[in-house]
């Protein structure tokens, strides 16, 4: 069953949530985070959050958005004509076709992942599949999110896509990370954060929380960008539901992504899968079905 459309409203804030917000705003004007430097919004994407805005989503408005950037259009236009949609008949040779083959929220996720992409450009050799496998987090999220009603399709989307979305803003904003890359990369005696704190006083789980800050991003999704890697706090009664639900589906989607790509589970998965899946009530042989969920996903895109 489809999940509702995402609420825009703006809810009263968690304790924790409130808490995130305060420390990020005190660390911007006095902590480690005074030197990060956030690329401002997409005027575009600025756009696009206000014709999503509220119960009834202002379509002709997504058109024009869709329609205002001959990039973003030829994504909409190629994905609408390629094999994950099984397109028959005509190709679609308007930007108004493809919305409607791909549909609404779909076009939408595309949209946003191309104005994210080039708002915050990738251009070292260390990240050179960043946003490939972000958006193939997106993906897995998604599609996870229609196994979990309740969840919104858009911010499971928005939670894959801006997971790590912190990594190259401190690659552009902090001297000698790439080097903290490998380091963190190496070693086994500590978290990935752990070396990041260490070198830097910050990681980029704060920093992905600061992006979702600046960008107006919902506050759901601030508090689990920077909640992603804290797996000891699933379940912490000061912490929205949604927030639990984003990491633990993010801890999954991350070790199906992996499998995938023939990689070996990492550290994450081997300490806290179980906590993951019981907060979401899954067992091996449910997992099993989203595996080939998000699997037929990956090779259809």
């Amino acid at each position: 069953m489809q999940n509702p459309a995402p609420s825009h409203a703006s809810p009263a804030l968690s304790t924790r949530a409130q808490q995130i917000r305060d420390d990020i705003d005190e660390s911007r004007r006095r902590g480690s985070l005074q030197q990060i430097k956030i690329p401002p919004c997409p005027a575009l994407l600025v756009q696009l959050q206000e014709a999503m805005r509220g119960d009834e989503p202002d379509l002709n408005a997504v058109a024009r958005i869709a329609g205002s950037d001959v990039a973003m259009a030829a994504s909409l236009l190629r994905i609408a004509n390629g094999p994950l949609f099984k397109p028959v008949g005509l190709p679609c040779s308007t930007v108004g076709q493809a919305m409607t083959r791909i549909g609404l929220n779909e076009s939408v996720a595309v949209m946003t992942g191309f104005l994210v992409q080039h708002a915050i450009p990738v251009n070292v050799p260390q990240l050179a599949r960043f946003w490939e496998r972000s958006a193939k987090r997106a993906v897995a999220m998604t599609t996870i999110a229609r196994e979990l009603p309740g969840l919104s399709l858009d911010l499971a989307h928005s939670f894959g896509l801006f997971l790590h979305v912190g990594i190259p803003v401190l690659m552009q904003s902090v001297r000698g990370y790439a080097a903290t890359m490998v380091e963190a990369a190496a070693r086994i005696d500590r978290p990935y954060i752990a070396t990041e704190n260490a070198n830097h006083r910050t990681d980029h789980a704060v920093v992905g929380a600061l992006v979702a800050r600046v960008w107006n991003l919902p506050p759901t999704l601030m508090t689990a960008i920077r909640l992603h890697h804290d797996y000891s706090a699933l379940g912490h009664a000061d912490i929205d539901a949604d927030v639990h639900t984003l990491i633990a589906a993010g801890l999954i989607a991350e070790y199906l992504m992996r499998r995938h790509e023939g990689l070996p589970e990492d550290a994450d998965w081997a300490q806290h899968h179980a906590a993951a899946m019981a907060w979401l009530h899954i067992g091996w042989d449910e997992l099993a079905h989203w595996e080939e969920a998000v699997i037929a996903q990956f090779d259809a895109a």
